[in-house]
C-alpha cells in the first residue's frame, strides 16, 4: 500500500513517464506512476518541467531500441541546464541486458533497472535526492501495486507476465523471466474495484494470456461451469462482476485454445474479436521459431472458433523475413493470411535481437529491400481485406464505446475493435452507444447514433 508523503520542501515535485512498446509495458507504467504519486509527486507532460524523468523501454526490435537510446540522449542534454533531474530507464532493455552492453550507451542515466525492481524505486530515488524521501511500504511482488488508470472506463488488468516458450526469435524470457501468474484473488479484486470505479471494458494481459495457471484456484467459484481451464474459469468470473461490461484478452497462443476457451468465447461479455498471433504460414519456419504449433494446427483452431462464434473479427501477428525464409515460405503466409481473411494484421520484418537463439544460431539471410517488399505485401492484402470487411459494417448499428471527443465528433471502438467515429460532444466519453455506420473506410467508420 503506498502512502501519501509530501517532501519538507514547499516545492513541488514532477514525474514525467514515456512509454514504448505493448500494453504491458502501458500497464507498467501506470503502476509507476502510482508508486511516484505517492511519493507526492504529480505528472508532468513538458520533460524540462520534469525532476525524475523515466522512459520504460521495449526491446522486441531493434528499432525500438534505437528510440529509447535517442531520448535517454536527449534527456541527459537536458541535466545541463537542471543538474538535479533524475533519468531512469527500466523495461524490457534492462531486464534482458545482461552483459551491460545497453548500460554502457547510456551514460548520463541515472537509474536503470528491471520492471520487477519497480518496487525498489523510491529508495533509490531518495538515495539521490533526500528530498524525495519516501514513507512507503511497498510489496515485493509489483504485479500486486494498483496502477493510475490513465481512463476511467477503460483498464489494462495484467494476470500473467515473463514466459517459458522460448521462441527462437523472442526476448521476452530474457526481459521478463519466466512465466508467473498473478493472484486469482488480486485480479477479481482488482476487477471489482474498476467496476466500482465506472470501468466499462477490461483487457486481460499476459505473455500468453490463455496459459494462465491461478496459483490460488480454492477462490473460483463453485458456480462456475468450466472444470479444466483456469484461464476460461477466470473470464466466466470477471462476465460475472457487475457493471463490466466487455472483456477483452491479449495476446493468446494457438496451443492452449482448447474447448473450454473457445467456448469462452461465446459469454456475453467478451468482445467480438480475439487477436491470435501465427507469425508464419510455413510449416518450415514455425519449427524454426519454435512457435510448437503446425500451419494445420492453427487453420483447425480457426475452424473451431468460427464454428463457435461465426462471426467474430480475428486479428494476428506475423513476422516476414525470418532467418532463411525462401519465397516459398513466405506465399504460405500469404496464403493463410487469405484463408484465415484477417480482420487486422500487425506484422514486422525480422529483426535479431542478441542473446536470442534465433540470433545465435541463425543467419539474417533475407535482405532488408526484400523484407520491406514482403511487408508491403501483406499491408496490401490488408488494407484490402480491412476495406472489404467494413463495407459489410455499412446500414448495420455497432456497440461504441466512447473514448474521447474532438471538434464535435466522437471516437470508440466497436465490440470487433473497429474505430468509429460519430458525432458527439465530451459528455459520451465513458459510455456505450449503439452508432448506425453509414459509411466505411480503410480504418475507420463513419456514422451517426441510433
Amino acid at each position: 500500500m503506498v502512502e501519501t508523503y509530501m517532501p519538507d520542501s514547499a516545492r513541488t515535485y514532477r514525474y514525467h513517464i514515456v512509454t514504448f512498446g505493448c500494453q504491458m509495458n502501458k500497464n507498467d507504467s501506470e503502476r509507476i506512476a502510482s508508486i511516484l504519486g505517492g511519493m507526492g509527486l504529480e505528472p508532468t507532460n513538458d520533460p524540462k518541467e520534469a525532476d525524475v524523468a523515466l522512459i520504460n523501454s521495449c526491446s522486441v526490435r531493434q528499432s525500438a531500441e534505437d528510440r529509447v537510446y535517442g531520448l535517454g540522449a536527449n534527456w541527459v542534454g537536458l541535466k545541463a541546464a537542471k543538474p538535479e533531474l533524475i533519468v531512469c530507464l527500466t523495461g524490457c532493455m534492462p531486464g534482458r541486458d545482461k552483459d551491460g552492453r545497453m548500460r554502457s550507451r547510456l551514460p548520463g542515466v541515472d537509474l536503470y533497472f528491471p520492471t520487477k525492481d519497480m518496487v525498489y524505486l523510491p529508495q533509490r530515488l531518495a538515495e539521490i535526492n533526500p528530498n524525495l524521501r519516501p514513507m512507503v511500504d511497498l510489496a515485493s511482488d509489483y504485479l500486486s501495486l494498483r496502477p493510475t488508470y490513465q481512463k476511467t472506463c477503460q483498464a489494462y488488468v495484467t494476470i500473467q507476465t515473463g514466459c517459458n516458450h522460448f521462441c527462437t526469435y523472442c526476448v521476452v524470457p530474457f526481459a521478463r523471466g519466466l512465466e508467473a501468474n498473478r493472484s486469482l484473488r488480486d485480479i477479481l479484486d482488482e476487477v471489482r474495484a474498476l467496476s466500482a470505479g465506472g470501468c466499462l471494458e477490461v483487457t486481460l494481459l499476459g505473455q500468453i494470456v490463455n496459459h494462465y495457471r491461478a496459483p490460488d484456484p480454492e477462490h473460483f467459484s463453485r458456480l462456475n461451469p468450466y472444470a479444466k481451464n483456469d484461464f476460461a474459469k477466470l473470464l466466466w468470473e470477471i462476465n460475472e462482476i457487475p457493471g463490466i461490461a466487455r472483456v477483452h484478452w491479449t495476446a493468446p497462443h494457438p496451443l492452449y485454445m482448447d474447448a473450454e476457451v473457445i467456448d469462452a468465447l461465446t459469454l456475453p461479455k467478451q468482445v467480438n474479436y480475439l487477436h491470435l498471433p501465427v507469425q508464419s504460414g510455413s510449416n518450415e519456419i514455425l519449427e524454426r521459431m519454435n512457435r510448437r504449433h503446425t500451419r494445420e494446427f492453427y487453420l483447425e483452431v480457426v475452424k473451431k472458433i468460427r464454428s463457435k462464434r461465426p462471426d467474430i473479427a480475428l486479428g494476428t501477428d506475423i513476422i516476414v523475413g525470418f532467418s532463411g525464409e525462401t519465397e516459398e515460405q513466405f506465399a504460405a503466409t500469404v496464403a493463410l493470411y487469405k484463408e484465415c481473411d484477417f480482420d487486422i494484421s500487425y506484422h514486422a520484418q525480422y529483426s535479431p535481437r542478441t542473446g536470442t537463439v534465433a540470433h545465435n544460431i541463425f543467419q539474417d539471410t533475407v535482405p532488408r529491400d526484400e523484407k520491406r517488399r514482403r511487408w508491403w505485401v501483406l499491408q496490401n492484402l490488408l488494407e484490402s481485406t480491412v476495406r472489404r470487411k467494413n463495407q459489410a459494417f455499412v446500414g448495420k448499428a455497432v456497440e461504441v464505446l466512447a473514448e474521447s471527443s474532438e471538434n464535435g465528433w466522437v471516437s470508440g471502438n466497436s465490440r470487433e475493435m473497429k474505430r468509429v467515429h460519430f458525432p458527439g460532444g465530451p459528455e459520451l466519453a465513458g459510455t456505450l452507444q449503439r452508432v448506425s455506420v453509414e459509411r466505411a473506410e480503410e480504418w475507420i467508420l463513419w456514422g451517426k447514433p441510433v
